[in-house]
């Protein structure tokens, strides 16, 4: 190792890349391993082809609000399993949502293994156990009472958006990109073809991200009149008119909606906690306890793995678990009641005269 460092630090740090590479017997490229953090994370988000400009948006903010203010200056062959600790622990104390700081996380844990494989680092610096994990808290159902409060009391612009959130389990986006052709009233189907989301500030509409997405749903027939009244006050005409717009004719956003949802969730006496995706949440878990397989609630949320559909049976057989149990202290009546019952009353003795 015949090379001179100008400081002791850059000698330190050369020899412990040294002693990874003959430990892990790794080689590391030692003049490209002296990039920045920030510098390669940006590149990897740009170089990612398969990525939607969705989830290019959410890394980009990621880095930029939770990991490059603390890690971008440090040159990847200095990153180690104690600067990843010590950045992650501070995201906490500083009150950033454990979700939150759990996706932070997985981003440079990503980003670390490619560093791996392109010989800038001898190993993945992000070994915490779990921390990739995300705990998001139940989110609350709502009871049918509730659901209708809450039709009943946004602007009339709304109340079918509510209605198809719950009955027909869809997102916001696939909500927005309903139009008229894709309601069918003779079979109360909606095809659900597209998605509006919201990408750098502007409206993007796009084919649903999986073929799962693309599908068919069959919602009750109590909604036809809903759905009558709303395409003749406030659909766009022909049959590729948008079915949901805003009071001036424009696509709603989700920023403009708060104010509305608000209001509504107040008149109705709904927890401000309730969000609108609770909707669908409520919808799935009304799917489910009414007996549909893991292949229906598949089918019906546009999922295509099993996962969210057998949680979601999961909660119905705990409720419904739950019910039997009540059932069972029916029969838990107090001792003196049972003894009571069980020996009827005794008469006068034999011999005894009765009275």
């Amino acid at each position: 190792m015949n090379e001179t460092y100008r400081t002791k630090a850059d000698a330190e740090a050369a020899w412990s890349v040294l002693a990874g590479q003959i430990v892990t017997g790794r080689w590391t490229n030692p003049e490209r391993a002296r990039v920045t953090f920030s510098v390669y994370a940006y590149r990897w988000v740009g170089e990612r082809a398969g990525l939607s400009p969705r989830t290019r948006e959410l890394y980009t903010a990621l880095l930029r609000l939770h990991v490059t203010p603390a890690l971008g200056k440090i040159q990847m062959r200095h990153l180690g399993p104690e600067e990843i600790r010590q950045w992650r622990q501070a995201r906490l104390d500083d009150g950033v949502g454990p979700s939150t700081v759990a996706k932070a996380y997985r981003l440079v844990s990503a980003i670390c293994s490619t560093a791996v494989d392109d010989d800038l680092m001898h190993r993945n610096p992000c070994r915490i156990k779990g921390a990739g994990a995300e705990s998001a808290p139940e989110r609350p159902v709502l009871t049918l009472r509730e659901v209708l409060a809450l039709a009943e009391a946004i602007t009339p612009r709304y109340r079918l958006l509510v209605l198809l959130a719950v009955f027909a389990s869809l997102r916001w986006g696939e909500l927005l990109g309903l139009t008229k052709a894709d309601l069918d009233l003779d079979s109360m189907t909606v095809h659900v073809r597209r998605s509006v989301s919201e990408v750098g500030g502007r409206l993007v509409v796009k084919p649903p991200k999986s073929a799962a997405g693309r599908r068919d749903i069959a919602i009750p027939h109590v909604l036809k009149g809903e759905i009558e009244r709303h395409l003749d006050a406030y659909a766009e005409p022909g049959p590729a008119g948008r079915v949901f717009t805003g009071a001036k004719g424009a696509t709603p956003r989700r920023a403009h909606f708060v104010s509305i949802w608000r209001a509504a969730k107040t008149k109705a006496g709904v927890p401000e906690s309730v969000h609108l995706h609770d909707l669908r949440h409520t919808g799935n878990h009304l799917a489910a306890s009414s007996g549909a397989s893991t292949r229906e609630l598949m089918s019906r949320m546009g999922h295509a793995s099993m996962r969210a559909a057998i949680i979601y049976q999961h909660a119905t057989a705990k409720r419904d678990r739950a019910i039997a149990e009540a059932m069972d202290r029916l029969f838990e009546l107090p001792e003196d009641e049972d003894e009571d019952e069980a020996e009827p009353a005794q008469g006068p003795e034999p011999g005894e005269a009765s009275a």
